[in-house]
């Protein structure tokens, strides 16, 4: 389940990043559009920070110290 909202987060933050591009380009500046797209993204790039956070300080993620 974890794994899901971690997953679910980041698809978030992509499709806001670019509806932000979409609002850029078609509003020319009109409306505020874009910056609630970067607000939202903001938002949704903390919220992923602290999940992420939580899930390490629980036991609930991992840490790969050695990779191979």
């Amino acid at each position: 389940m974890l794994k899901f909202t971690i997953v679910l987060l980041l698809i978030a933050i992509v499709v806001s990043l670019f509806s932000g591009l979409v609002f850029l380009v078609k509003d020319d500046g009109k409306s505020h559009r874009t910056v609630n797209s970067l607000i939202v993204r903001v938002s949704l790039a903390i919220l992923l920070v602290a999940v992420i956070a939580y899930a390490l300080w629980t036991g609930q993620l991992h840490m790969n110290p050695t990779p191979s």
